[in-house]
């Protein structure tokens, strides 16, 4: 747990440094930023000696192939460059990028039929809603509303609490009983379980984390890019791509 607490606070300093550089960065968005960095710092610091176990499986360097597996697709499915996010719901990193580059991103290259965007969920072990929130936008998603409950969840991703999820679904005019039944269930847990341990066999440990490479099939051979960096980062990639055709 030690090394997986160091590697997210080192994600939180890169993305805490891409974040700073946007105009659009609100100093509430900040604070939350910093409190985040001092959570990851206090968790680390409170860590005992840990236990002896096996060793760590080795990490994948460089390019990596990662299967969608029937994920929920936002764009084109065919489209010739997939973009998949590791996120977590409470990060307020994840929400710093959608807030600053995911919408750019999406009028540009999404809707243009360019990318295809897939989530992955990776809910850290010390935000205590980031997994019943990976649970609520899958039970959305079981009523046709996944990418409208994930946009909700991530904007109130600062104030998440389990009356809040609840009230989303309100909101959208849910069927009720369905999304509570949904919620108490464990029916998603084994995806969001798989989904975890996807990222961790890429060496992915924090969030938001990226692959962004060129479509093959039900998969996506790309690179990692780490952190909430800006648009013009994610751009050049995409038209490296896109020109490699």
């Amino acid at each position: 747990m030690r090394h997986l607490i160091a590697a997210a606070l080192a994600v939180g300093l890169v993305a805490f440094g891409a974040a700073a550089a946007e105009p659009a960065i609100s100093g509430a968005d900040a604070r939350a930023i910093l409190e985040e960095l001092r959570a990851i710092r206090g968790l680390l610091e409170r860590q005992q000696q840990p236990a002896p176990r096996p060793p760590e499986p080795q990490v994948p360097q460089g390019p990596v192939t990662l299967k969608l597996n029937g994920a929920y697709v936002l764009g084109r499915p065919d489209a010739p460059v997939t973009m998949v996010e590791f996120s977590d719901y409470e990060c307020p990193f994840c929400r710093q990028f959608h807030m600053a580059s995911f919408e750019q991103i999406k009028r540009d290259y999404i809707d243009t039929g360019k990318v295809r965007y897939v989530s992955r969920d990776l809910p850290l072990e010390f935000h205590r809603n980031a997994k019943p929130a990976a649970k609520a936008a899958r039970c959305a998603g079981d009523q046709g509303r996944f990418w409208e409950m994930r946009k909700a969840l991530i904007v109130n991703g600062n104030a998440l609490t389990p009356e809040l999820i609840a009230s989303l679904g309100r909101d959208m005019k849910l069927d009720e009983r369905a999304y509570k039944e949904c919620l108490a269930a464990d029916r998603h847990d084994k995806s969001i379980a798989d989904e975890v341990a996807q990222a961790n066999g890429l060496g992915i440990t924090g969030t938001p984390t990226f692959v962004l490479g060129k479509s093959s099939g039900d998969g996506v051979e790309g690179q990692r890019i780490v952190g909430a960096q800006p648009f013009a980062t994610f751009e050049a990639r995409i038209k490296d791509l896109l020109a490699a055709k």
